[in-house]
């Protein structure tokens, strides 16, 4: 589990963290950052080498934690020979990019922003590749789409960069939310979302009514984050990024991560006659498209860029063909494209650094003055052509014998290996011109700098690497990717891999004719097209799924404000009765049955006389709030009289909780909007119409009278309570007799969580709203009598401040004894938030927050930062331990002196509550007071 673990862990938070870190410290130095993430993935790395002879001899290694089991999301993790590849693939490029990186970044570019997003992104990658929980790996797979998002982004202030960001988000992103869906459903058919689990029901799965939906859904997600047709286009749009976030992107990450899904789960969905013809037609479609648009694009990135939607337009049609055979040829050529890509981009980076231009009509001539990289690009374009003896070669033959035996199209099957052919022959028609307009093509051109020169090593190096590995692996196959390849492939199919030989000649058969046909082909058409200038002229069709989803786009902004000019009038009257008639509607739907208007036959309590007074004095408050709503202060006063009302009927219904809940909150909500009101003149005026006073008065009858007959109708009928469970568990699981203490602090711990995180983050953006707002005090009121500024009461100061340390007190018992008797953290925090609240009142908010050391209550943010840390780290430490997200623990050790003591980890959060609790209220407190300091004004 920790080795498993730590492959994830180590970018996500020792590689992105430190990277951040060292990125803020100049002293440290520009490399820093690239040393540490260098350091963390040669780490990955060797974990990855460590384990694999393990892997290699057919293990799977599995590990799991329970997370969030009630929703089967865990942390599953799962190593097994596709895992194992695209891990290593996803390492050892990610080691060779981060040092290409650190040549290439400009000295005004941020190191550290870039190392710690290229860490978070490629610890998502790993996730999703080593995720054996489906939900899990949905989860990495978003935030794969948020880490790209930012590096497609890094450099912020282009305009083509955060289009690009924008648009690679919005695909990818909406693609995630479909993958979500699938998978729920998938989950739901095989009745687990654990891939160690669901692989081997296949059959079940694809037998049920829901398969097609949950194919259609997977295969939304999987065709959006790999680019294929019709969602290509945000691809070429991401090469606004830096050169090296394309060539880590586009060789074996991010539009790699749809391919290994639909691996993944192969042996669940695939071979289906439905999966075989959407997906083999979808690949195949895409193949040749994209390769046929990389002929005329005239930026290196641009044309690379296509070249990648084909080449992974090729590999989703060897994965939808659903032959044994066609699944080693998907995982060969993952490996080979990954290989020459990486070695392609970072040529195109070099180029571009040292001319000053990626467009190949301002290049030429570049290979008398860099001879070395010149010779790299030509080594790796003829692998991407598929040319001998490289290793592009080899995979594209196999996948033309494939292409001969398909048969997904019926009787116009025999256009697959035309197509296929095709595809092949545009691709060396792409590859030969990015060759010869960058390198050759006559003498050198007007370049944006002069005398460009051989990079540094830094640069060079990488692609060195991957262009030998290139000619290694087309010379031996066999022996350098042979075994990976059956492993990742057995693992793919759920089965053993066919035997199958990988080699340079096979003789002479079909395949190669058409390999030599394709090549052939797709120097001819180079040459047409450059002899005749076509390719300086072709300009792009109007229709495209760019200008589409950009129609799109402008289309729901422009429906969106239309609509919002329409609603939005700046009347917050009319948006809220908006909101209460639909929620008024949708709520009175189901209830306008005559069964849903029926009460039930459950026998009535009476209702004794000390209720009837509560219920009059509510009825008598409401309306005394209703007439006197106008006079802000008095309506203050009465709304807190009826939540003291409230707090009375809670203690009357046996729920002291409640009661000490809704009393502290009401006397804190009561001071927090008095210092509001203090903001604003003591009377709201008229603002409301005869006919718009009319209007509320209906929807406030009609929401009144429709919760009261709700209440009505579940209070006269019998229901079955799930009280009990939290009666009987809460000593035996929770260690404590408060039920209601230990549901918010143990069985529904993730609801307190939430609530206190949404509490912060209200106080904070108090402070937003209102920092540096100064309010004018007025000299005099509305009747023109003169306003007066006393200083404090001395009596109100004196009592302030014995009543501090009492309170203090309190509420500190009243922490240790919420686990077993009525309390808790909240409760307690709110106590304390009341007695702050008096020493604002008594002595001022300089002098209180003097006293607190609070400098002018910024640092009530940080004891929200603190209580929410105390929370989640509370949660966390479950982990340590193999049990869910904040699980606790329990005893009673018996000390010398104080007897036995109740112990449980769940106080460890409960103090999490109150730190968060009271920095909330005193941060609103203190931004409320900070807002009318000004001095009086006539």
């Amino acid at each position: 589990m920790a080795q498993l673990a730590a492959l994830v862990l180590l970018p996500l938070l020792l590689g992105c963290g430190l990277c951040a870190f060292l990125g803020r410290r100049p002293a440290v130095g520009r490399h820093a950052p690239a040393l540490v993430a260098g350091a963390v993935t040669a780490t990955v790395l060797g974990l990855l080498l460590h384990l694999a002879p393990q892997v290699f001899q057919g293990q799977v290694l599995l590990a799991h934690a329970d997370w969030v089991p009630a929703i089967g999301l865990n942390i599953g993790l799962r190593l097994d020979g596709l895992a194992w590849l695209f891990a290593a693939l996803i390492s050892a490029i990610g080691l060779l990019v981060i040092l290409y990186a650190a040549f290439y970044l400009h000295a005004d570019d941020p190191p550290g922003k870039f190392f710690s997003l290229l860490m978070l992104f490629m610890a998502a990658m790993l996730g999703i590749a080593l995720s054996d929980n489906l939900l899990l790996l949905v989860v990495f797979w978003e935030l794969t789409s948020i880490s790209s998002f930012l590096l497609v982004g890094y450099w912020s202030h282009k305009d083509e960069a955060r289009r690009g960001a924008r648009m690679a988000l919005a695909v990818t992103g909406g693609g995630g939310l479909a993958l979500l869906a699938g998978v729920i459903v998938l989950g739901q058919i095989a009745g687990s979302y654990e891939l160690s689990q669901i692989l081997d029901k296949g059959p079940l799965v694809q037998a049920d009514p829901r398969y097609p939906l949950a194919l259609g859904l997977i295969l939304l997600g999987c065709f959006t984050k790999s680019a294929q047709l019709p969602f290509h286009f945000w691809l070429p749009q991401a090469m606004a990024a830096p050169t090296p976030v394309s060539a880590y992107l586009h060789s074996a990450t991010m539009v790699k991560a749809g391919l290994f899904l639909l691996m993944r789960l192969y042996p669940v969905i695939g071979g289906a006659e439905l999966f075989e013809t959407v997906v083999a037609s979808i690949g195949l479609l895409t193949m040749v498209f994209a390769a046929f648009v990389a002929i005329f694009k005239h930026d290196l990135k641009g044309l690379l860029a296509y070249s990648t939607v084909s080449h992974l337009g090729f590999i989703t049609f060897m994965i939808g063909l659903s032959t044994p055979m066609s699944a080693v040829v998907a995982v060969f050529h993952i490996l080979n494209h990954a290989s020459f890509k990486a070695a392609l981009f970072m040529t195109a980076g070099i180029v571009d650094h040292e001319v000053g231009s990626r467009d190949m009509r301002r290049l030429g001539g570049l290979f008398a003055l860099m001879p070395w990289v010149g010779s790299l690009a030509l080594v790796a374009s003829a692998a991407m052509a598929g040319l001998p003896p490289f290793n592009g070669f080899i995979s594209k033959e196999m996948m033309l014998e494939q292409a001969l035996q398909a048969d997904f199209w019926g009787a116009q099957s025999w256009l697959i290996p035309v197509l296929a052919t095709l595809g092949g022959l545009c691709s060396a028609a792409y590859s030969l011109r990015l060759v010869h307009d960058s390198f050759f093509n006559g003498p050198a051109r007007d370049w944006p700098q002069a005398h460009p020169h051989e990079p540094p090593w830094g640069m060079k190096a990488p692609v060195l690497l991957l262009a030998g590995i290139c000619l290694a692996v087309g010379l031996a196959p066999m022996l350098i990717a042979g075994p990976l390849v059956q492993l990742a492939a057995s693992a793919m199919l759920g089965a053993p891999a066919p035997a199958f030989g990988l080699a340079l000649w096979h003789g002479l058969n079909l395949p190669l004719l058409m390999s030599a046909l394709a090549v052939l082909g797709g120097a001819l058409l180079y040459a047409g097209l450059q002899k005749g200038a076509w390719l300086h002229r072709y300009q792009a069709r109007s229709f495209s799924g760019k200008r589409v989803f950009e129609a799109g786009v402008d289309g729901l902004i422009a429906l969106a404000g239309r609509w919002t000019a329409w609603l939005e009038n700046g009347s917050l009257q009319r948006y809220i009765a908006w909101m209460l008639m639909f929620v008024i509607a949708l709520a009175a739907w189901p209830l306008l049955t005559a069964e849903g208007l029926a009460a039930g036959e459950r026998s009535l309590m009476p209702a004794p006389p000390l209720a009837l007074l509560l219920w009059l004095l509510l009825l008598a408050m409401g309306l005394g709030l209703l007439r006197l709503q106008r006079q802000r202060f008095v309506a203050v006063i009465l709304t807190g009289g009826i939540g003291l009302l409230c707090s009375l009927s809670f203690l009357a219904l046996s729920a002291p909780d409640l009661a000490l809940t809704q009393l502290a909150v009401d006397v804190v909500s009561t001071a927090l909007l008095l210092m509001g009101l203090a903001l604003l003149p003591q009377s709201s005026p008229v603002e409301s119409s005869r006919a718009r006073r009319g209007r509320d008065a209906l929807i406030a009858l009609a929401g009144g009278a429709g919760v009261a007959w709700l209440c009505w109708l579940v209070l006269t009928r019998d229901h079955a309570s799930i009280s009990w469970y939290f009666l009987q568990n809460a000593v035996s699981l929770g260690g404590g007799t408060n039920a209601v203490n230990v549901i918010l602090v143990d069985f529904r711990g993730y609801d307190t969580f939430g609530e206190i995180t949404v509490l912060g983050i209200a106080a904070v953006g108090v402070l937003a709203l209102l920092d540096g707002l100064r309010v004018n005090k007025p000299g005099a009121d509305a009747a023109g009598r003169p306003w007066s500024y006393a200083r404090e009461p001395l009596m109100l100061k004196v009592v302030a401040r014995l009543v501090l340390p009492l309170a203090l007190l309190v509420s500190v018992y009243i922490f240790w004894r919420g686990h077993n008797l009525p309390g808790g953290g909240f409760i307690a925090g709110l106590v304390t938030g009341v007695a702050l609240v008096l020493q604002y009142m008594a002595n001022g908010q300089q002098a209180a927050e003097a006293l607190m050391h609070a400098r002018g209550g910024r640092r009530f943010v940080r004891w929200i930062g603190l209580g929410l840390a105390i929370a989640w780290a509370t949660g966390v430490g479950a982990f340590l331990f193999g049990k869910p997200f904040l699980t606790s623990a329990f005893g009673h050790p018996v000390l010398p002196l104080l007897g036995e003591l109740p112990l449980a980890t769940a106080a460890l959060f409960d103090l999490g509550v109150y730190i968060t609790v009271v920095g909330a209220t005193m941060l609103m407190l203190s931004v409320l007071g900070s807002a009318s300091k000004e001095g009086a004004r006539a």
